[in-house]
């Protein structure tokens, strides 16, 4: 009998902690699951200067490239160049968009910036910094591509340079496809 009653509360103490295990392991895979290649892409939601918002659904049937970028990011002002070169080559191409975001800054100052170097692509605003918390960024520049579907294709972490014919090549096949 009290083999029993031990076996029993050994059974109930088991479940009591695979219970409060699953929980907290599936608050922590969420917080950890942001931006995962080849998953759906979490939400986009970003706005421009006159208020209108773009979501991720609104983008669907388009390559989506996002890039999370800051004007006193050195890494970032070096991948500039190469963002403009990528986007005046897919910028006129059905199924392409860009979508830069502005992490942490002054708009302004940003705008500023792009005036002085001739950069054409589109700013657009983090409200909150919300979208950059559903990614996961965790600093810039940060890029993901996403095909047409909104499955995550590719995360790069630190610059890079896009106008690369590889780069451009990747992004063109996810265009073709």
């Amino acid at each position: 009998m009290k083999r029993a009653i031990i076996l029993s509360m050994i059974v109930a103490v088991g479940i009591v902690a695979l219970v409060f295990l699953s929980r907290s392991n599936k608050g922590t895979e969420t917080s950890l699951s942001r931006a995962i290649v080849g998953l759906d892409a979490p939400e986009l939601l970003v706005s421009d200067t006159s208020g209108k918002t773009y979501r991720l659904a609104d983008l669907k049937g388009s390559v989506v490239f996002v890039n999370f970028w800051a004007t006193w990011c050195q890494p970032c002002r070096e991948e500039m160049p190469s963002l403009q070169t990528l986007y005046n080559q897919l910028k006129d191409r059905k199924g392409f968009r860009m979508v830069t975001v502005l992490y942490r800054d002054d708009y302004q100052r940003a705008m500023a910036y792009m005036r002085e170097n001739h950069y054409e692509f589109p700013v657009l605003l983090d409200d909150g910094g919300k979208t950059a918390m559903s990614y996961g960024v965790t600093g810039v520049p940060e890029t993901y591509v996403l095909d047409k579907k909104g499955v995550l294709k590719e995360k790069m972490i630190g610059p890079f340079d896009w106008a690369s014919p590889d780069a451009v090549a990747r992004i063109a096949k996810l265009i073709e496809e």
